[in-house]
C-alpha cells in the first residue's frame, strides 16, 4: 500500500517522479495521435503524463517517446542465438517484449529445451514470455525427436510460467476431431494458430478450438477473413516469409486494433541489420500506414491480444517501456527503457548476456553411417517435385520432365540413428558445384541438405558432427560452417561471433547459389514442415501436406 501510495503523491504531482522526459513528443495509441507533453516515471511505472517535476528531467523538446515494442510470435531459436543474446540484439532497437514459442528446441529435446529457455531468458532485462508448444511433434508424418501428448501438456502448463499454447499446427487434427489434440487444446487458457489458406466452415471449425491468432496468411483477402472470424492476425515480416507488404491492405482504421506484428523466424545476421519489429514499423510507414497507427499495431495491440495488462502504452499505471527517438522511426531509437530503467543506448545494450550451461540440451545428432548413394535417386518424371516459392514457406507440387535445373534434396533422420533418409528433387532452390546441409529443419530439426552431386552432399553433413550446425561444402571441402552446439540450433556465442560465422556461410552458400543465401538457408529449413501446403519432405519421404499422408 504505502508503494501505491507513493506513485498516486507522484501522479498527483505532489512528489517528484524519479525521471520526467520534459516536453517530449509521444505516441497516444488510444487516440493513434501524437501529443506534446511532460511524461513522469516513478518506480518502474508511467506515473502521469502532463506536466511534472522529477529527480532527474530529461529535455526533450523536438523528440518523440514510444512504448515499447512486442514481438507477437517469435521462434528465438531461429535467430540460432540463445535468448540472452537475443535480447541484446533485439532491445536496444526497440523490442521489450516476445512472445516465444520455443517449439523448435522442445521438439529435439524435450523438457530440457523449455527449461533451457526459461533460463537464459531470465537473465535480461526484456519480458520473454513462453507460450508451451503445442505440438511435438508437429504432425503424425516423419520420425519425432520428441513426443509430448495431452497428458505431458497439461502437466507443464501447470508447472511452468507459460501463456498457453503455440501455434496449433496440426489443423488436420483438430479438424478430424482427433482426441489428443482436442485434449491439449481444452487444456489451455489460449491458444496460438497456424492455419495457412483455412477458410470457410474448415475456418470457423479450426476457431472452435479456441484457436485466436494466426501469423500465416498470405494474402489481404485471407487476412480480412480471419478478421471478420475474431482472429488477430499477426502481419509477419521474417527472413523466409515477408508477407507485410501483401497484408497491409486489410488494415483499415476499423480493424486496426486486430493486427499485430511479428517475426516468426529471423535469422542473426538480419537481426542486427534490420532489426525485427521496428523494421515492420519502419516498412509499414514507408509503405503509406500512418506513423502513429503502425507504433499502436508494434507497442499496443500484442499485450492485449494476449492479455498482458499495463503493457504497450504511455499512460499512467503502464508499465514504463519506453523508447527515445530524434524522429518519429524505429531507426532514430537513442535510448531504451525497461521498467523505466535505461537498457540500451544508441543501439547498444546496458547489459552483458549471461551464460548458461548447456550439457542438457548439447550433442543431439546421433545419425546411422550414410552409404554413397543414399542421399539421391533416380529422377522419376512420374514423381512429384517441390517447387518453392519466393519470400514464402508455401511450395507447390509440380511435375517435370527432367532432372535439369532441379536440386537434389535429401532429410536424413538425426535424434535416434534409423537411418531413415527421405530423398526428393526441388524447384527453384538452386545449388551449383556443391551442397549445404543443416541440422534446422522444422520442426522435428532431422538434417536437411540439398546440393548438385551426391559426394557434395554425404561430405556436407559428416561435417556437422555430433554438435551438429550449418555447412557448406564444394569438392569435398568445407568452404565455411557454423557450430550450433545448443541443439543443433543455437550457437553457444556472444553475438558478434555468432552472426560473423553465418556471414561466412552466407557467402560461402552465395558463391554456390548465387541468390539470397539468407532466403535460400530459411527455405530450406521448412522444406520438412509437413504443416505448411503443399508438398514437404520428412524422413520417411515425401508428404501432401492436405492428406497427411506419404507419396
Amino acid at each position: 500500500m504505502a508503494r501505491l501510495a507513493e506513485r498516486i503523491s507522484v501522479a498527483a504531482g505532489r512528489t517528484p517522479a524519479d525521471l520526467v522526459f520534459k516536453h517530449v513528443s509521444y505516441v497516444d495509441v488510444f487516440n493513434r495521435r501524437v501529443q506534446t507533453a511532460d511524461v513522469a516515471v516513478f518506480d518502474g511505472v508511467v506515473c502521469g503524463v502532463g506536466w511534472y517535476h522529477g529527480e532527474q528531467e530529461l529535455d526533450c523538446t523536438d523528440r518523440f517517446l514510444l512504448p515499447g515494442f512486442t514481438d507477437a510470435h517469435a521462434h528465438i531459436e531461429s535467430s540460432m542465438v540463445t535468448p540472452a543474446e537475443y535480447a541484446a540484439a533485439v532491445l536496444p532497437r526497440g523490442v521489450t517484449s516476445v512472445i516465444a514459442d520455443p517449439h523448435e528446441i522442445v521438439n529435439v529435446c524435450g523438457e530440457a529445451g523449455l527449461q533451457f529457455m526459461l533460463d537464459s531468458a531470465a537473465s535480461v532485462p526484456m519480458d520473454i514470455h513462453f507460450m508451451l508448444p503445442s505440438c511435438v511433434p508437429a504432425a503424425p508424418v516423419g520420425t519425432p525427436g520428441q513426443v509430448i501428448d495431452a497428458a505431458d501438456t497439461a502437466a507443464l502448463l501447470r508447472k511452468y510460467p507459460v501463456l498457453g499454447l503455440g501455434e496449433m499446427m496440426n489443423y488436420v487434427g483438430l479438424l478430424a476431431e482427433d482426441p489428443e489434440v482436442l485434449a491439449k487444446l481444452e487444456s489451455s487458457p489460449l491458444t496460438d494458430g497456424h492455419g495457412p489458406l483455412l477458410s470457410g466452415n474448415d475456418l470457423n471449425a479450426y476457431l472452435m478450438g479456441g484457436i485466436f491468432t494466426d501469423h500465416e496468411c498470405s494474402t489481404a483477402a485471407e487476412a480480412l477473413e480471419k478478421i471478420s472470424c475474431g482472429m488477430y492476425v499477426l502481419l509477419r515480416q521474417g527472413t523466409g516469409a515477408k508477407n507485410l507488404a501483401n497484408l497491409l491492405a486489410a488494415v483499415t482504421p476499423e480493424n486496426l486494433h486486430r493486427f499485430c506484428f511479428c517475426t516468426d523466424d529471423k535469422h542473426v545476421t538480419e537481426l542486427l541489420t534490420e532489426g525485427t519489429i521496428g523494421h515492420c514499423v519502419d516498412l509499414a510507414i514507408s509503405l503509406g500506414m500512418a506513423p502513429a497507427d503502425a507504433v499502436t499495431i508494434a507497442a499496443f495491440n500484442a499485450p492485449r491480444c494476449y492479455g498482458l495488462r499495463h503493457r504497450g502504452a504511455i499512460a499512467p499505471g503502464y508499465a514504463a517501456d519506453l523508447l527515445l527517438c530524434d524522429t518519429l522511426s524505429a531507426a532514430a531509437i537513442r535510448q531504451v527503457y525497461k521498467d523505466g530503467v535505461l537498457a540500451a543506448v544508441d543501439g547498444v545494450a546496458c547489459f552483458s548476456p549471461a551464460a548458461v550451461f548447456c550439457g542438457a540440451v548439447s550433442d543431439t545428432v546421433h545419425i546411422a553411417p550414410i552409404a554413397e548413394g543414399n542421399l539421391a535417386t533416380p529422377f522419376d518424371p512420374a514423381r512429384p517435385v517441390i517447387e518453392t516459392l519466393p519470400f514464402s514457406l508455401l511450395t507447390k507440387k509440380t511435375y517435370c520432365t527432367g532432372p535439369e535445373g532441379l536440386s537434389l534434396c535429401a532429410v536424413v533422420e538425426r535424434h535416434h540413428a534409423t537411418g531413415n533418409i527421405g530423398t526428393a528433387y526441388v524447384k527453384h532452390l538452386p545449388i551449383h558445384g556443391g551442397a549445404v546441409a543443416q541440422t534446422i529443419g522444422h520442426d522435428t530439426h532431422h538434417i536437411t541438405v540439398v546440393g548438385d552431386n551426391e559426394p557434395d552432399m554425404r561430405a556436407a553433413v559428416a561435417a556437422l558432427g555430433q554438435g551438429g550446425g550449418i555447412a557448406v561444402v564444394s569438392g569435398g571441402i568445407t568452404l565455411a560452417a557454423l557450430s550450433l552446439p545448443i541443439a543443433g540450433l543455437m550457437s553457444d556465442r556472444p553475438l558478434a561471433e555468432a552472426a560473423a560465422s553465418y556471414s561466412a556461410v552466407e557467402q560461402a552458400l552465395a558463391s554456390l547459389c548465387g541468390e539470397n543465401a539468407a532466403s535460400l538457408l530459411m527455405l530450406l529449413s521448412f522444406l520438412s514442415l509437413p504443416v505448411i501446403p503443399d508438398l514437404k519432405l520428412t524422413d520417411l519421404g515425401l508428404v501432401d501436406v492436405a492428406t497427411q499422408t506419404y507419396l
